[in-house]
């Protein structure tokens, strides 16, 4: 059957033709122009436009938008966070930049940084007096030291370092400080008005005995007069025409250093060494711990010139210190009784043989009890033969072995014969000297 001749397939809508979706197409260098429908407008040419006179100007490409910076009123809110380090690093930039810019800011910041350094002393004065022992006491029971220091010279070492600490933070002022020291001669108290530079001056020549004992350099060099402290004292002083000022303490520490290094190497035999203080002698045990006293004593003296509290040295060592002078007592009255100072001896006893005794009982820290012979220093003392018996407090017994108050001013708890009390009071009170 014969139909209608069909159209050519050539993807256009025809009238009342069918729609018909158009097939794909090759590409357009196979498009047969013969072929295209002549009902289709050919597209107008676009005119062209005219040229401007000058060329448009160039759109420039985005861009971040810079962030504002801080203002002076916020970098200054923030000088004391950055004194104290608590700034962020982009906070830290912004202050110092801004800092070199602003004078008064930068005054500011300076103010504020030496405040914060005030917070964090170096070091400080209130720490425990005990510390550095008891730390050097905690190292040494982990590792025992391989030549440690001898029982009888560690007071000394302690006391040295005490008393440094305490000189370790003086200005030049404070080092021109008026000190005056007292002791007691014959029968009244004797005094010397000094500096503390004019104190360690003191210490430090009469350390010198025991740098001699033991053959070392004596601090006073080769022309030192002999004679004992009050010589050796007066010598240091007068040696030059300008007053002693802070630069002795290195030296009396160099030397107390020395003292203690070189009684440590040398063995336990040592401490039988004699010292010669001029009018008596001490075995070199005893005259480290005559030192340690008066190191002590100085250093109270020196602390109360400067109004500030003083501790006395721990139990142990007083204890070693009261044990000193109760073990000099019988020669301290023998020599007031020579004298006439001292009523005298009730009855001679052969040596080693007991006599007449007093009782010394010391209270508090370091205290203990001491039988004291009162008629000969070579007498045994003996219980059975106790006529009297003292108390005294032990910080108040050293400051009167000290020559710091007088016998009539110490609080005595007392009890029997009261002549042999009061030569016992006097002779603890004659053991003082310069």
């Amino acid at each position: 059957m014969n139909g209608p001749a069909e159209s050519p397939d050539d993807g256009y809508q025809r009238p009342g033709g069918a729609a018909r979706i158009p097939g794909p197409r090759g590409p357009a260098d196979d498009f047969d122009p013969r072929h295209a429908p002549r009902s289709l407008p050919q597209p107008a040419a676009m005119p062209t436009p005219p040229e401007p006179d000058s060329p448009p100007p160039p759109v420039p490409a985005p861009s971040a938008v810079p962030a504002t910076a801080p203002t002076h009123a916020v970098l200054k809110s923030l000088l004391g966070a950055w004194a104290l380090a608590a700034c962020s690093a982009e906070e830290t930039q912004a202050v110092e930049d801004h800092l070199t810019e602003c004078a008064p800011c930068a005054e500011e910041a300076l103010r504020l940084r030496d405040a914060v350094g005030l917070l964090h002393p170096e070091e400080s004065l209130d720490l425990k007096p005990l510390l550095r022992s008891r730390v050097l006491e905690d190292c040494l029971g982990k590792r025992p030291a391989r030549i440690p220091v001898p029982v009888w010279a560690t007071p000394y070492d302690t006391e040295t370092a005490r008393l440094d600490a305490l000189l370790r933070d003086f200005g030049d002022s404070e080092w021109h400080t008026p000190v005056r020291l007292k002791w007691f001669e014959e029968e009244r108290r004797r005094s010397h008005r000094t500096t503390v530079a004019g104190v360690i001056g003191h210490l430090l020549a009469v350390d010198g005995l025991v740098a001699t004992a033991l053959g070392l350099d004596d601090p006073l060099g080769p022309d030192a007069v002999p004679g004992g402290p009050a010589a050796r004292t007066g010598h240091f002083w007068n040696a030059s025409p300008y007053p002693t000022t802070r630069r002795v303490r290195e030296p009396w520490r160099e030397q107390g250093h020395t003292l203690v290094r070189t009684v440590s190497f040398a063995g336990r035999g040592v401490a039988e060494l004699a010292v010669d203080y001029g009018s008596f002698a001490l075995p070199l045990g005893d005259a480290f711990l005559e030192r340690a006293f008066e190191c002590w004593v100085h250093a109270w003296d020196i602390a109360e010139a400067v109004d500030y509290p003083y501790d006395p040295p721990s139990g142990p060592h007083l204890h070693r210190m009261i044990d000193l002078a109760a073990r000099l007592l019988p020669g301290a009255l023998a020599v007031r009784r020579r004298a006439g100072l001292a009523s005298p001896a009730r009855g001679l006893v052969a040596a080693g043989a007991p006599g007449r005794t007093l009782h010394l009982e010391i209270e508090g820290a370091g205290g203990g009890g001491w039988d004291i012979a009162l008629d000969s220093p070579g007498a045994a003392p003996s219980a059975e033969h106790t006529v009297a018996r003292i108390a005294l407090d032990g910080a108040e017994f050293c400051q009167l072995a000290a020559g710091h108050i007088s016998p009539e001013e110490a609080a005595v708890g007392q009890h029997g014969d009261r002549e042999a009390i009061r030569d016992v009071l006097f002779a603890a009170a004659s053991l003082s000297r310069l």
